[in-house]
Order: C-alpha cells, then sequence, then structure tokens
C-alpha cells in the first residue's frame, strides 16, 4: 500500500483523482484490510494544515481526539474525551469518528453546536451541513460553528460489548433577536435525535416545547436523564 500525504487541498483532489482510499488513524478499517486486503493507494490528511486545526470554532477532520482540548467548547471536548480507551484517542480521528463509524460518538456534540462541514469535493473545498456529510460519505476537511453561551455532555455507563451507551449533549446559543435558545442531541442505541427549544424562562419552559418533539417520544430511563441534563446545562444561567 502507497500512503499519500497532501500538504495542500490541490494536492488532496490530485489523489482523490487517482482513487486514493482516505484513511485517519485506520482503526476502523485495519483488520479489515488484514483480511480482505490493503488497498493500493491511500491518502491521509494529517499533514493537511486545513484538516489539523485546533481553535475555538473549528476542528479539522484529521486531529486525533487526543488533541481536542479546551480551545474547542466543553461539549466536544467532553464526547472526545469518553471515546473508546487512551489508545484508541491517540490514533483515532475526527474524520473517522463522524464518517466512517456506525457509533459517531461526535455527531450529538457537533449537531448541538449546529456546525458546518468543509468538505473536499473533485473540483472544490465546499461547506455544506453534517446531514449531507453522514448520507453521502464525503471526505471532511473539517468542522466550523459559533462558541455557544453554555454546552454540556453526558454519556450513560455501559457494559463492553453492550448495547451503545445513552448520550445527550447540550448546547445554548443566542438567536439573531437575542433570545436564548436550547439545542439538544441524543443518541439512544444507533440513532440520534436533535431538536431545538426556547429556554428564556428556564428549564421548565424547554422540557415542555421538548415533550412535543422526538425527544419527548424516547424511552421513559433517556427522558429522565434529558431532564437531568437540560437542568444542569439552564441552572447556572438562570437571570441571566
Amino acid at each position: 500500500m502507497l500512503l499519500r500525504l497532501p500538504t495542500s487541498v490541490s494536492e488532496a483532489q490530485e489523489c482523490m483523482a487517482e482513487g486514493a482510499v482516505p484513511i485517519g488513524g485506520a482503526t476502523l478499517v485495519w483488520a479489515t484490510w488484514q483480511r480482505d486486503g490493503f488497498p493500493e493507494l491511500a491518502m491521509s490528511l494529517r499533514n493537511l494544515p486545513e484538516a489539523t486545526a485546533v481553535e475555538p470554532e473549528g476542528l479539522g477532520a484529521a486531529v486525533v481526539l487526543h488533541r481536542i482540548d479546551d480551545r474547542v467548547p466543553e461539549v466536544l471536548r467532553s464526547a472526545a474525551g469518553t471515546v473508546g480507551t487512551g489508545a484508541v484517542r491517540r490514533t483515532a480521528t475526527v474524520g473517522g469518528n463522524l464518517v466512517g463509524s456506525s457509533l459517531r460518538c461526535l455527531l450529538p456534540a457537533a449537531l448541538v453546536l449546529d456546525a458546518r462541514a468543509t468538505v473536499l469535493g473533485p473540483d472544490r473545498a465546499y461547506e455544506t451541513d453534517l446531514a449531507e456529510v453522514m448520507a453521502k460519505r464525503h471526505l471532511l476537511l473539517g468542522l466550523g460553528w459559533r462558541t455557544p453561551i453554555a454546552s454540556g455532555y453526558r454519556k450513560q455507563p455501559a457494559e463492553a460489548g453492550g448495547p451503545p451507551p445513552l448520550v445527550v449533549a447540550t448546547a445554548v446559543h443566542t438567536d439573531g433577536e437575542g433570545r436564548h435558545r436550547l439545542r439538544i442531541a441524543v443518541r439512544d442505541g444507533y440513532e440520534v435525535v436533535s431538536e431545538t427549544a426556547p429556554c428564556d424562562a428556564g428549564a421548565d419552559e424547554a422540557l415542555a416545547a421538548l415533550e412535543r418533539t422526538d425527544v419527548g417520544a424516547l424511552p421513559p430511563g433517556a427522558r429522565d436523564v434529558v431532564r437531568e441534563q437540560v437542568a444542569d446545562i439552564l441552572g447556572p444561567l438562570a437571570g441571566r
């Protein structure tokens, strides 16, 4: 297998045109390659500046999870810090987790940040939403978002080898008219539900609105965790 390490977007496009298989830490594909054979040409974005940035409002797709620190919002930092083991986090990348993984542990955090994705197409890099990235498995260059007022993340304990643990991610944003809006994303099993609710009047207002959405149709245990997480994030903001 020949591994290419482009240092510019144009070089990465050339690799794509040559049929290079994108890889990050290869944590999700290595065993498959050992069984079925390695690709002739692969490409890593770890030398591409656009894909390795860690900034207050941006994160590159080639960033390994253990590098995600307090430069980014708490919800994203906490999500990355609970993925796998330390060894996995030193190898797995943002892009691999979001596009290559069935669990997509970073997805709830990215959704509540209302993150936009920059992807690399055959002729240009362009911005799109996360839904398109997930559906079409684009080559992700990075994520961008606006800093929230507050954010939080909760991952319930789970047995190894069992069902995926419940995840609740939250973030509070200010809209164009100065009102506060709560964004919440819940991973229950392999499915992720994402909703938005007003929250200027506090947790009760937000929870009442969420009960009328798909969040309100979650199992009782999941709704209990949602209520706790919403109260935790909105309590400190009361009166602001």
